[in-house]
């Protein structure tokens, strides 16, 4: 017999995990252009154009994306080598970092 797999019915844009999660959409936007940062499937490239993408979650990767902030937050030490690993802007840094960690 076959087996169930789960399909993906909807995905959320990046604009709108920001402001779901109360979160600033570049530091997010950096965290996930490195798709290795989440689970395979969870980020989604929704074409717009012959030259234009959006980038998308799953439920899967709201969650994953969730977590790890939650864990990066444990402190302001792992706060800060967090944004140094995963975000590299350092504008972004230094704004994400006016915030501290919540």
């Amino acid at each position: 017999r076959g087996s169930l797999i789960a399909a993906v019915t909807h995905v959320c844009t990046m604009e709108y995990v920001a402001k779901m999660l109360g979160e600033d959409l570049e530091m997010l936007e950096e965290i996930v252009a490195n798709d290795d940062n989440l689970s395979y499937g969870a980020i989604i490239s929704v074409h717009t154009g012959r030259d234009e993408a959006l980038t998308a979650l799953t439920d899967d990767g709201i969650e994953e994306l969730k977590d790890m902030l939650a864990d990066a937050r444990r402190s302001s030490q792992t706060w800060s080598d967090f944004l140094e690993d995963f975000v590299g802007e350092p504008e972004i840094i230094a704004r994400v970092k006016q915030n501290g960690p919540r």
